[in-house]
């Protein structure tokens, strides 16, 4: 098995993920320069897609987990065959997506509780982003398959391309330069289609070209029931934890919504972009120790993966609790990229001294999680997000923000208890070790 290094995998996927969140926080940006409610339009949107895309996680994740494991043990053509399965079931998954989407964009919004201009600027976005979603589908896919053969560069650079072009559309479509017309929100969503388009095309071409070969597609026959049977057992379990963060956030916004002032609204959707660049070190360095340990566990070494994923653990710690802690000395100016507003300042820059200690919390998470997924186990943290997130998150966060009057403070010192609760609880898990015993690999 060839030795796969932390810093080699992780530092591709930091700036993959950085870009790919940039993605995002570039739409809000330069909708802020034409609407403050567009922008908040369009982040209460990605919230609603972001819940129907779980059923993609469900593919792509099981998926990581059966290919490292595979290619640890030394099976190559088994981790092909769940290659050609997970593309398989991710576009059929992702073209049911888009229909939904396409159809009731604006019945999905109202449900959570987005009305008058953000209701209109949200479906707008949507009957363009929606219809296409089935490529962020196939690209996810692909993403796994290339990331878990150790190859985390080549996602990077596709995610590069990406940006580039999204950031340049949007100026172009949103502001309307070079004799363009100022497309406002429908802008943002056709630079973002376009992006997705060439980034899966582009993707597409390397897999087939340097780590698979089409052929792989007749390993379906005849269909590996039995492949896909385990892929749902491992998907759904990791799959669910990921719809009831998502759900529990979308709950959230919808008290944010109905409840909360139009300031704390955006408020809440200028932080979340900004926090997003304090656990991208955890993000990335959590699916490198997932690659890694998936690897180590296919190859029955254990102990290795323990220590492995503890020193990762570790390390990420330490560089996002340094970030938080730069983010608090510059919370004013980091607020104020955004808007001239004093008071959505001064709210944000208040609510960010909160964010430390929910930054510890979800780090510990997003390492520790990976990890054990890795490992093939997935019904803990499934389990204990079922728990957490909804008495914690959802119940913490009305009783807080509402009852107590604690508005959007009260909403992230319920984020902050629930992401502490968990990762005290994944550190149990993993220093426990039953994940041990969690391996996928068939025996030959």
């Amino acid at each position: 098995m060839k030795e796969l290094k932390l810093f080699h995998l992780a530092w591709p996927i930091f700036i993959e993920v950085a870009l790919f969140m940039l993605l995002g926080i570039v739409d809000v940006f330069v909708l802020s320069r034409y609407d403050d409610l567009a922008a908040a339009s369009v982040n209460t949107a990605n919230q609603a897609v972001s819940i129907i895309t779980i059923v993609f996680t469900v593919v792509s994740g099981a998926s990581a987990v059966l290919i490292s494991q595979n290619l640890g043990a030394g099976k190559r053509e088994n981790a092909s065959k769940i290659a050609a399965l997970s593309l398989t079931f991710n576009l059929v998954l992702g073209l049911i997506a888009s229909v939904i989407i396409l159809i009731f964009s604006k019945n999905i919004l109202s449900l959570i509780g987005a009305k008058g201009k953000v209701l209109e600027f949200g479906s707008m976005y949507l009957s363009v982003v929606g219809g296409f979603l089935f490529l962020q589908a196939v690209l996810n896919a692909m993403s796994v398959i290339v990331r878990n053969h150790g190859l985390t560069r080549i996602s990077m650079y596709v995610t590069v391309g990406m940006n580039v072009m999204n950031t340049t559309l949007d100026i172009i479509f949103v502001l309307g330069l070079f004799g363009f017309p100022k497309l406002g929100v429908m802008g943002v969503a056709i630079a973002t289609t376009i992006s997705r388009i060439v980034g899966t095309a582009v993707l597409g071409i390397f897999l087939f070209k340097k780590i698979e070969k089409l052929s792989i597609f007749k390993l379906l026959k005849p269909f590996p029931f039995s492949d896909a049977v385990e892929m749902i057992k491992i998907g759904v379990p990791a799959a669910l934890e990921t719809f009831l963060y998502n759900l529990s956030q979308l709950v959230i916004t919808s008290i944010v919504l109905n409840f909360l002032t139009q300031e704390e609204l955006i408020t809440k959707t200028y932080l979340n972009n900004i926090t997003m660049f304090f656990y991208l070190v955890a993000v990335s360095v959590g699916q490198a120790s997932q690659i890694i340990t998936g690897h180590l566990v296919g190859a029955k070494k254990t102990d290795e993966a323990y220590s492995k994923a503890l020193h990762s653990y570790f390390c990420a710690l330490a560089i996002t609790i340094s970030m938080c802690i730069a983010g608090v000395l510059l919370r004013y100016q980091l607020i104020g990229i955004f808007t001239d507003n004093p008071h959505v300042i001064e709210l944000g820059a208040n609510i960010m001294l909160i964010n430390i200690a929910l930054e510890f919390g979800r780090t510990t998470n997003l390492v520790l999680i990976a990890s054990l997924r890795g490992a093939g186990d997935v019904y803990y943290p499934a389990g204990c997000a079922i728990f957490s997130m909804w008495f914690v998150s959802v119940l913490g966060s009305y009783l807080l923000a509402v009852v107590m009057g604690l508005g959007i403070y009260g909403l992230w010192i319920a984020l902050a208890a629930d992401e502490c609760f968990r990762g005290i609880l994944m550190i149990i898990r993993w220093k426990g070790g039953k994940w041990k015993t969690k391996r996928v690999v068939k025996e030959a």
